[in-house]
C-alpha cells in the first residue's frame, strides 16, 4: 500500500482543506481538460501505485509459508476479490447524492450520524496501525542495513527510532510538497526494481522443496490464513472515492463502466505483478528461508540482501525497501492524521472548537510520532500486526460495508448481484475470522 497521495491530489475539496496553506500545492488537474482515455490510463496506474508498495514486502513471507497449494489458490481468488471490492466501494461512491464528499460523508449520508461516525472510526482503525506497523519496519530494515550491509555497530533502538519515525514524521509534518513529490518519484523505480528481483530469481527456483515443504497450516484453513496479508497488501480503496469522483467528471453517465474497467485492469495488473513476485520469492528462498525471515521480523528484500552473494542485490534491496516503506509510510501517516482529526473533534467538540486547525494537526502529528516511536522500540511482529489489525479492519470497510449498503440503500439497488455478493461477503468475512482465530494461535 503506497501511495493514496496521488489520488489525493486530484480530490480538490481535499486540497483546498489540508493543503490551503500551500497554494503551490493546488493541483491544476481537477479544472483541466484531459483526454477520457488517458484519464482512465492515469487512473490504472494511480491505483497500482496505491497497492503496490511496502506491504509487497511482507507478503512473500505470509503467503509462502502455507505451501504451495494454499498460495496456489489464493492466487486464483485474490484477483475477484480486489476487483469485485474495489468496483462495489467506487459504486457506493458514485451513486451518493452529496457531491464531492469523502468516504466520512458518504457514508454519513447513507447511515445517519451515529452509524456515519462507527465507520469513519473503523476507517482510522484501518489506516492508522499500518502507520506502527511501518514505523516498526524502518527501525528493523535500517538496523540489518547498517549491521549487515555497512558493517557499522548496532545503534540502541530507542535512538535509531527516534531518529527514523521522528524524521519522517517532520518531513510529513512541515514538509508536505516535498513528501507528495518524492512519493511521486520512488513508485516507478520500486516497481522496476521489484520486477527485476523477481526475474533475477527465476534461475534459483525450487519447485520440488517448495511443493514438498509443510506449511504452518494445512487444507482450506491455510488459504484462509493468508487473506488477511493478501487483502493488505491488494488493497487501493484510500484512493477510491477520489478515482469515483475523477470518473464521474471525465465519463458523466459512462462514469460507472469506465470504473470498472479501469478496476478491472488494476486488478490483472496488480495479480500478475504481485503474485509473480510473492511466488518468485518463495519458490527460491524455500520454506525454512520464509519461516526465519519472520522470525527476525524484517521484509523480504531485507533477508534476500542478508543472504545472496550479489554484492549490488546486497546494497540495493535494503535500500528499496527502506524507499517503500518511507512513502508507505507518508501515505498512511496522512490517512491517519485526516482520521484522528474527525475522531478528535467528535469526541471533543467543546475543546477542539476553541483551538485552531493547525493546534489540532499538530496534536495529531503528536499523537502518530509518540506512538508510532514507542511500537517501533517495543518491536511487535508486523506480520502478526498486519494479520490481527490491519487486514480485518479493511476487510470490513472494503468487502463487508459496500455489500450490506447495495442491500441497504435503494439507489444501489441496481448493483446488486446474489453471486458476486456472496462471493465477496464469505472472503471479508473469512479475512476477519483468521484474523480472530489468530489472535488466539
Amino acid at each position: 500500500m503506497v501511495e493514496t497521495l496521488s489520488g489525493l491530489l486530484d480530490f480538490e475539496p481535499y486540497v483546498k482543506e489540508n493543503f490551503k496553506e500551500h497554494p503551490s500545492l493546488m493541483t491544476q488537474s481537477v479544472n483541466q481538460q484531459h483526454h477520457p482515455n488517458a484519464v482512465n490510463t492515469n487512473w490504472v496506474i494511480s491505483l497500482f501505485g496505491t497497492a503496490v508498495g511496502a506491504g509487497i514486502l511482507f507478503l512473500p513471507i505470509n503467503a509462502g509459508g502455507f505451501g504451495f497449494w494454499p498460495l496456489l489458490i489464493a492466487t486464483a481468488l485474490i484477483g475477484p476479490m480486489t476487483f469485485l471490492s474495489h468496483r462495489a466501494l467506487s459504486r457506493m461512491m458514485s451513486a451518493s447524492p452529496t457531491a464531492g464528499a469523502d468516504i466520512t460523508g458518504v457514508v454519513t449520508n447513507y447511515f445517519g450520524e451515529r452509524a456515519g461516525t462507527v465507520i469513519s472510526v473503523l476507517y482510522f482503525f484501518a489506516i492508522y496501525p499500518i502507520v506502527l506497523i511501518y514505523g516498526v519496519s524502518i527501525t528493523n530494515t535500517v538496523d540489518s542495513f547498517i549491521v549487515n550491509q555497512l558493517g557499522g555497530p548496532e545503534i540502541p533502538r530507542w535512538l535509531l527510532s527516534l531518529l527514523l519515525v521522528g524524521g519522517m514524521t517532520l518531513v510529513f509534518a512541515f514538509g508536505q510538497r516535498l513528501m507528495l513529490i518524492v512519493t511521486q518519484i520512488i513508485v516507478y523505480p520500486l516497481i522496476l526494481f521489484l520486477a527485476a528481483v523477481s526475474f533475477y530469481l527465476v534461475p534459483q527456483w525450487d519447485f520440488e522443496s517448495f511443493y514438498m515443504a509443510e506449511g504452518t497450516s494445512s487444507g482450506l484453513w491455510a488459504v484462509v490464513m493468508i487473506l488477511p496479508v493478501l487483502v493488505f497488501s491488494f488493497n487501493h480503496s484510500p484512493a477510491i472515492s477520489q478515482f469515483s469522483l475523477a470518473m464521474q467528471r471525465t465519463w458523466g453517465r459512462d462514469a460507472e463502466k469506465n470504473a470498472s474497467k479501469v478496476l478491472g485492469i488494476t486488478a490483472v495488473l496488480l495479480t500478475v505483478f504481485t503474485m509473480f513476485f510473492v511466488w518468485s520469492c518463495a519458490l527460491a528462498i524455500g520454506g525454512d528461508g520464509l519461516a526465519e525471515a519472520r522470525e527476525q521480523n524484517i521484509p523480504v528484500m531485507s533477508y534476500i540482501a542478508n543472504t545472496t552473494g550479489v554484492p549490488v542485490m546486497a546494497l540495493l534491496s535494503p535500500i528499496v525497501a527502506i524507499l517503500a516503506i518511507v512513502s508507505s509510510y507518508f501515505g498512511h501517516a496522512l490517512g491517519a492524521a485526516e482520521g484522528a482529526r474527525f475522531i478528535v473533534k467528535k469526541l471533543a467538540p467543546g475543546v477542539t472548537s476553541k483551538m485552531s486547525a493547525a493546534t489540532i494537526t499538530m496534536v495529531v502529528n503528536a499523537f502518530i510520532f509518540l506512538t508510532a516511536w514507542l511500537a517501533a522500540i517495543a518491536n511487535p511482529s508486523i506480520l502478526s500486526l498486519i494479520e490481527s489489525i490491519g487486514g480485518p479492519f479493511i476487510a470490513m470497510i472494503l468487502y463487508i460495508m459496500p455489500m450490506y449498503a447495495m442491500y441497504k440503500i435503494p439507489a444501489l439497488a441496481r448493483f446488486r448481484n446474489r453471486w458476486t455478493t456472496i462471493f465477496v461477503v464469505v472472503t471479508g468475512i473469512a479475512t476477519i475470522s483468521a484474523a480472530i482465530v489468530g489472535l488466539f494461535l
